[in-house]
């Protein structure tokens, strides 16, 4: 390659696989040590590689493994070849479609179902299901063919799918500006101590642990959330609880509740994999870890979702059926609160 090309015909030839934007909290950290924790899967050895090879860039200038990524910064990958995630393979993966008209589709995802391909998931994903069952889907601001919005891997509940250029451009309006209706159901652990309430702090990836969100004071860091909870029964030591979403964040229920003091139940990236409420006998461990096996994953169902059709302009509203794990969960936790009597806890 010849050294003295200017940027931009060198980023002409390469294709970018990861970007990140620093927040403003950001510790000074060795950019090495940064992306390890960030890329699941990555090895230090191959991030140090990937640097010596010129591959990793900091605010568009090409850095050493040893560079210390601060705040504001942009970190970007380029390679020489397409991510492979931009490659959808069609599988012939079933779909439970509750709505379909010639404009858009509602499908009710399963927990574990990866929404889009990603690092780590190339395959096996909604998109690749939509590749095969569906031709020529629109695609949206990140090349995602037909997906309008996205729910988190464990998370299972109604997902909208765009099938004309004109439903993606009207559905993401809806979605932006926040007129759209997006209700949730989830167990947390404690006893929520209102009956009702709003959550709002901006969210942007954690300091420390760049696998998980966190809510920040500061309001230039992050993106503004809210989310609007209300309490729908309660079983002394969990919750259960309705969540309205008035934003869309990454991981915005699960970081907000835990915010909130109470974890969503068995989300193990936010600490609800763990007894945080409850005694020490050992009855009671046993009656967790058979919860836990019951939903092995958070307890988080996208249940309702609402928005004005692009094509009829009729306002539309789709609920579902709670999925079978989290039904059997709260049928377990009713029968123990009520044998039990458990005391709630006060926080």
């Amino acid at each position: 390659m010849d050294n003295n090309l200017d940027h931009s015909e060198i980023e002409d030839e390469l294709f970018e696989h990861f970007r990140f934007d620093v927040p403003k909290g950001q510790l000074l950290l060795r950019i090495d040590k940064f992306l390890m924790n960030l890329i699941p899967n990555a090895t230090r050895n191959k991030i140090q590689q990937a640097a010596t090879n010129g591959d990793i860039y900091a605010n568009d200038v090409p850095v050493k493994s040893n560079y210390k990524v601060k705040p504001l910064d942009v970190i970007r990958i380029l390679l020489a070849h397409p991510p492979f995630e931009n490659r959808v393979d069609p599988e012939n993966i079933p779909l439970d479609i509750v709505y379909e008209d010639d404009t858009l589709l509602l499908i009710n995802k399963p927990a574990g179902l990866v929404v889009h391909p990603g690092h780590g998931n190339y395959t096996g994903t909604l998109v690749n299901a939509l590749a095969f069952h569906f031709e020529n889907l629109p695609l949206n601001s990140s090349d995602r063919p037909g997906l309008v919005h996205r729910i988190d891997k464990d998370t299972s509940g109604l997902l909208v799918i765009a099938k004309t250029e004109q439903a993606m451009t009207h559905l993401a309006k809806q979605f932006e500006f926040k007129t759209s209706e997006r209700e949730y159901v989830a167990l947390v652990w404690g006893n929520v101590k209102e009956e009702q309430g709003t959550i709002e702090g901006n969210i942007a990836r954690h300091v420390k642990d760049r696998m998980q969100m966190a809510v920040f004071a500061d309001p230039e860091i992050g993106k503004p959330a809210i989310t609007h909870y209300k309490v729908l029964e309660r079983f002394g030591y969990v919750t259960l609880v309705s969540c309205v979403l008035e934003t869309g964040r990454t991981h915005q229920i699960r970081v907000h509740m835990k915010h909130l003091g109470h974890p969503l139940f068995n989300d193990s990236r936010y600490g609800g994999d763990l007894i945080l409420k409850g005694t020490t006998f050992t009855k009671y461990k046993q009656f967790i870890d058979n919860c836990f096996k019951i939903c092995p994953r958070q307890a988080l169902h996208a249940k309702t979702l609402g928005f004005v059709h692009p094509k009829t302009q009729e306002l539309l509203r789709f609920n579902t059926e709670l999925p079978t794990d989290i039904q059997e969960l709260i049928e377990k936790w009713r029968g123990y609160a009520t044998s039990n009597a458990a005391e709630p806890d006060e926080d």
